[in-house]
């Protein structure tokens, strides 16, 4: 029986197993592999601290802090059901183990959203690509197009601009949702045209990507444009399949929680991508990791839940190391 289960391997999970540890929680982090987006990002500009950062670099110290801890971890298994028992949680995982836990945190992330249009299927590891960072470097001196107008698909322009002749963005809105640094460093650039208030018809090709079928939305005039990669960057989705049923989740399959992080059942609390929420950043996520944490051993002390052993190791440890204990109090108020 664990204190914390936590499901997730990016920021906020990771963040959350850090903040666990460090209130002596028996912690189970499961993930299919450590890093979640963060190994879709090259580079990253926005973390506190870093001007610049590599995001497998940043994974990497997430996964250091980790281990730091000595955190047990289950990766290569992903949790396909959770449910409720005398109080408790179980948690299926495919390798057809059953987990006990009195609390869960949940930390999934999410998965890239499809555009849903002809020939995006089929084409999918042939020409059409859902990670520019991944996969940019195979389109040296070829054209492409990258639907969106977020921060993913601008970032995956920039990335694209010293590999491909001729880069298109296409969106479907009106305005550019991007940074407006991102914006400068894309727009300004000679061999980027870009296209607003045009949808995708359809992925054009024979055994690979040859063309990008797009219509104007006020006009409805269409224009084939000739490339051979599409990278999609419209957003994500919740990865929260295996919850129907079990949590409250929005119209878009996100879960649905309080400012606490606390979820619609009693014990379950959720961070990161998952949740509902208008941003999406890596800093929010790691943020909500924490709280998610904070709140759940609050919710363990508070119902009784947490074990003799938990409390006796929290002592033996303060007792020990009578100056990380005050290094504690002074940053974190006990």
């Amino acid at each position: 029986m664990y204190d914390l289960a936590i499901i997730g391997g990016g920021p906020a999970a990771m963040t959350a197993a850090i903040y666990a540890a460090r209130k002596v929680l028996k912690t189970l982090l499961i993930a299919k592999e450590q890093g979640g987006q963060l190994l879709l990002a090259s580079s990253i500009h926005s973390w506190p601290g870093a001007i610049e950062i590599g995001g497998f670099e940043l994974a990497e110290s997430f996964r250091k802090h980790v281990e730091h801890y000595g955190v047990e971890q289950q990766l290569g298994v992903e949790v396909v059901g959770i449910r409720e028992k005398k109080g408790n949680f179980e948690l299926l995982t495919t390798a057809g183990e059953t987990i006990l836990a009195q609390a869960v945190l949940i930390a999934t992330g999410g998965r890239p959203k499809p555009l849903g249009v002809p020939g995006e299927e089929e084409f999918t590891g042939r020409g059409v690509s859902y990670c520019a960072t991944c996969d940019g470097p195979l389109y040296k001196g070829k054209r492409v197009a990258v639907i969106g107008g977020g921060n993913s698909a601008f970032g995956g322009a920039i990335d694209l601009l010293p590999i491909a002749s001729r880069i298109y963005i296409v969106d479907i809105a009106e305005r550019w949702f991007a940074d407006p640094i991102l914006q400068r460093q894309v727009l300004g650039a000679e061999k980027v045209r870009a296209y607003q208030e045009h949808r995708v018809v359809e992925i054009k090709g024979d055994q690979f990507v040859n063309g990008l079928l797009i219509e104007r939305l006020k006009s409805g005039k269409r224009e084939e444009l000739e490339v051979e990669g599409v990278f999609v960057e419209i957003g994500n989705i919740p990865n929260t399949d295996f919850l129907r049923g079990f949590l409250k989740l929005n119209e878009r399959g996100e879960i649905i929680f309080d400012g606490a992080c606390r979820t619609s059942v009693p014990g379950v609390f959720a961070a990161g991508d998952v949740v509902a929420g208008l941003d999406k950043q890596i800093v929010i996520a790691a943020g909500q990791g924490a709280q998610a944490a904070l709140s759940a051993y609050r919710y363990l002390v508070e119902s009784g839940k947490l074990v003799e052993r938990g409390l006796e190791e929290s002592s033996r440890e303060e007792a020990a190391a009578p100056e990380k204990k005050r290094l504690f109090i002074s940053r974190e108020g006990g």
